[in-house]
Formats: C-alpha cells, structure tokens, sequence
C-alpha cells in the first residue's frame, strides 16, 4: 500500500499543474459485459471466467483514482451485465440519458454495433471484447476504439516468430465454428504475409471424446504432408488442446493451444507486470486474462486522456486520445497510441505456452516505415475505416 502511494504521488509531481488539472472532475465510465453463451465443448477445459473483463475495469478505476484524487479527479465504473444483447442496448443507452458518454464495451461484434446505433455520436466507445477483423477493415464502426487486438494481430505476430525461426512448413488444423474459420482466415493471410507455407489444412468435425481416444485418433488425422509444426484453430477448446504429443510428426503446436499469441498473460512478468498482476489477484483472486487487460486498457486510456486534457467531455478525450501525443504506459515494455485508420491500439503480442514468456512480437527484422508495430494486423492501405479524416 506505501508503495502504491509514492508511485501515485511520484506520478502526480510529473502531471500537467494547469488549473484545469486542478479543478475538481468526476469521471463516469460505463462497463458494458456481455456474457456469451459458447456451448458445450468435447474437452474438459477451463472455462472463461463470468466476470472476465469487469475486473479489468475495476482495476483500472483503482488504478485511476490513485493517482487522480491528486488533481481531484473522481472515476465510478458503472456496470451492466448480461446475455440479452437487446437488454444490454436498452440498459446503455438508459446510461447515456443520465449522462454518461464513455463506455468500454466486452461485447461480440453485431452488439457493438448496436450499441453504436443507439448511442449518440456524442459517445466515446471503446471495444474491449471483439477481435473481429471486419471491425477494423470493411465493417467499421463509426468512431470506435479497439483495445483488445483483432485476430489478425495475434497471427501476424505468431506467423514473425514461425519465420523467424525458419519453421516455414505448417500444418492448419481448425474446428468448424465461426470463429474457428475466422483465426484460420487470419493465419492464411498471415502465411501469405510473411512466407509461410500452408502444406496442409484439415478441418477438425468429429464429436469424439478425446479425453479417451486422443491417442489413436490424432496421429493418423495429422499424418501425410511434411510440415515444420502444427498451427491449429480451435477457439472454444473442442480438440486442439489434445494435439500437443499427439501430432502424426514429432512437431510443435502453435495457434490457439500449444505456444499461443495473446494480448496478456500471467507469464508477462517484465515491464512492472508483476505489480499489475499482483493488484489484480488481490483483488479478484484469480489471474489476469487477455479480457480484463483490454478492459483495464480502454479505462486507462481515458483516465490517461482525462489527465493530461483537464476535461471529461468525450470529442476533447477522443480528439487527444487518437493524437500524437497520446501515450499509454501498459506495462508491455513500449509507450502504447492507436491507429488513426481502424481506431486499433497499437501493442506488442506475447507468444506463450501455460508456464512461459517464449518470446514477443513484433519480431527483430520485420520493418515499416513509421513503427513495427503496425506489421502486426492491417495496415492503413488494408483498411477502410478512417477514424480520423
């Protein structure tokens, strides 16, 4: 707690001191968490926690007035929960007509746009739960914000370190849900990207329980071409979990199971990671996930915006926010800003197994004109959404 207090006062002295800095500010953040109903999966997987992503928020929010009760700036979270896409429309936009207009959304995609409809342009929204690609190329959402990062992002930044390692050979495996087909969409432009070699590709649709017949069933299913590894596509968990040791070539797994590509994990311990974990094991006694840091994120960067402005009008925030000044100290080793094309911040992606940090793209040797990190998903000339002209 001492700690916690001279890293807030320390960070206070470095504050802009205007008198906009010091006027009194409330600050009122919607969290909005749709709970998904994913079906039942042929493995016995541990399931996504209920409350991913609100406890990133309400991290954030601690995070926030930490530091903010400094400049007499006040951050409340409200909250809203549930299944019901229509509900969750109905129950934001009662949140807009008491005034709030800034709201991080833990949604799938056709319930950010819904919300987009029945949310005012006056509205900053922040997307902190869809990695749909369309989102940032060909079915933008006007003024929308993405903290969380698109499918593409996580396969360009996997498809760096399988080049970079000259394992060029790869085997797709993928499940039949939409999202499986998605990730899969992604690693084949990914493979196209960078000089990847899809060899194979084998579409994983049998109901087997696997818990028993794994052994004997997935050699032979991936037996025939010569590939350097295996990259599967299995969102949900129905069998990729299964194909490490049991490949038909004594080969790595890489994809959604095996050495995986996300946007954070508990084995990112660098950078003061280990202090933003332990805040949030304290606080929901359990690990962080890719949804609660998203959340966390889309919150920082308002509380961020707010600070350095003075103000909480939402086109002041949003202006700043997708400026060149705009900064996000995220605990991922570089200052973090987003595109002015998709709306889409800009990040490093870890490559990890269960136990470890393997390595973080993006990878040594992948240049761009502007900054490295926009080798990882679309880039402008890939994208037509232009949050800002």
């Amino acid at each position: 707690m001492l700690r916690n207090r001279l890293l807030a006062a320390g960070i206070a002295c470095l504050l802009p001191f205007s008198p906009a800095a010091r006027s009194a500010l409330n600050v009122d953040v919607a969290y909005v968490g749709q709970i998904i109903d994913r079906g039942p999966v042929l493995s016995n997987i541990i399931p996504e926690p209920d409350d991913a992503g609100r406890q990133g928020a309400q991290l954030a929010i601690a995070d926030s007035n930490t530091t903010g009760r400094f400049l007499k700036h006040h951050y409340e979270l409200h909250t809203i929960e549930g299944e019901d896409a229509r509900q969750l429309v109905a129950d934001s936009r009662a949140l807009y007509d008491r005034g709030l207009r800034l709201f991080v959304l833990n949604t799938d995609a056709a319930t950010l746009a819904a919300l987009r409809e029945a949310l005012p342009d006056d509205s900053l929204l922040i997307n902190a739960g869809s990695r749909a690609d369309a989102l940032r190329t060909d079915q933008c959402i006007d003024q929308l914000l993405h903290t969380i990062p698109s499918r593409a992002m996580l396969a360009d930044a996997l498809a760096q370190w399988l080049i970079y390692r000259r394992w060029n050979r790869w085997l797709l495996v993928r499940g039949n849900t939409a999202d499986d087909q998605a990730f899969a969409d992604a690693i084949r432009r990914a493979a196209k990207r960078f000089g990847g070699r899809i060899v194979a590709e084998k579409a994983w649709s049998f109901d087997t329980d696997l818990r028993r017949t794994a052994q004997k069933e997935l050699p032979p299913f991936t037996a025939g071409a010569e590939y350097d590894v295996v990259v599967v596509a299995d969102e949900r968990g129905d069998f990729g979990e299964y194909l490490p040791y049991n490949t038909g070539l004594p080969r790595p797994v890489v994809g959604t199971q095996g050495l995986m590509p996300v946007g954070w994990h508990k084995m990112i311990e660098a950078w003061g990671a280990a202090q933003l974990h332990s805040r949030f094991e304290a606080q929901a006694q359990r690990w962080m996930n890719e949804k609660d840091y998203a959340s966390w994120a889309g919150v920082r960067t308002l509380a961020e915006a707010v600070t350095r402005t003075g103000s909480n009008d939402p086109a002041r925030l949003r202006d700043y926010i997708l400026s060149d000044q705009f900064e996000l100290a995220a605990f991922k080793g570089r200052k973090l800003n987003f595109r002015h094309w998709s709306g889409q911040l800009r990040q490093p992606i870890a490559l990890v197994h269960p136990r470890a940090l393997v390595s973080q793209s993006p990878q040594d040797g992948f240049l761009h004109p502007h900054t490295d990190l926009d080798t990882l998903g679309f880039d402008e000339p890939e994208s037509g959404c232009r949050v800002v002209e």
